[in-house]
């Protein structure tokens, strides 16, 4: 349950704290890139504990929560201010752009995190049971590129669909692409212990 929720707050941080493009290192980078690869490492936990399948509904119920978030706060974004109160024009400046964020992080984290279950699958199936630190990088080495290439082609293109254009020019897009790949990467050798917390059962019958 820990492990589950700790999925789903970790998407929705990230996704939010994604519209502020910061500079680190010289870089331009999506702010949500220091969170959102735990996801990964997570996700694997989930696998290891409750299989593949519970692990693909678990990725499949973090979109439509992610989904329903930027919907409610959209709206909330379009919902007139108090004039005696504070904030509500930055408020409404702030999440308006949301949904492009959200909608490439959405179809990337689907996609990626659903190949990431089954190459990591296949790995304790078709591979190998021991070095669990291996599946994690194995598994994460191939979502996390693919993961990366659909979330900045979708959310940092310098073309305006979706909502807000975040970035004017192709130049910032590549520098978020590979600050994020470097920090994903990073980030996922970092979280790779993560995946000793539980028990493994997953490997067993079809890891379901």
């Amino acid at each position: 349950m820990v492990v589950v929720a700790a999925y789903i707050a970790a998407q929705m941080v990230a996704d939010i704290a994604s519209l502020k493009i910061g500079v680190v290192a010289g870089l331009a980078v999506d702010m949500g890139t220091f969170v959102y690869p735990v996801t990964f490492t997570l996700r694997d936990l989930v696998h290891k504990t409750l299989g593949k399948r519970n692990a693909q509904l678990l990725i499949v119920t973090a979109a439509v929560i992610n989904l329903a978030m930027v919907l409610y706060l959209m709206w909330s974004a379009s919902v007139p201010g108090d004039p005696d109160s504070f904030g509500g024009a930055e408020f409404s400046m702030i999440f308006a752009p949301l949904w492009r964020i959200v909608c490439a992080s959405i179809l990337a984290e689907l996609v990626s995190e659903l190949v990431d279950t089954e190459i990591y699958h296949l790995f304790v199936s078709r591979v190998t049971t021991r070095f669990q630190w291996l599946r994690v990088l194995v598994s994460n080495s191939v979502s996390v590129p693919v993961d990366n290439l659909i979330f900045v082609l979708i959310a940092f293109s310098p073309f305006a669909f979706l909502g807000a254009q975040l970035v004017d020019s192709w130049t910032v897009a590549w520098e978020i692409f590979v600050f994020n790949l470097l920090v994903k990467y990073g980030v996922t050798l970092v979280s790779m212990p993560l995946i000793y917390l539980a028990p493994d059962r997953d490997w067993q019958g079809e890891g379901t």
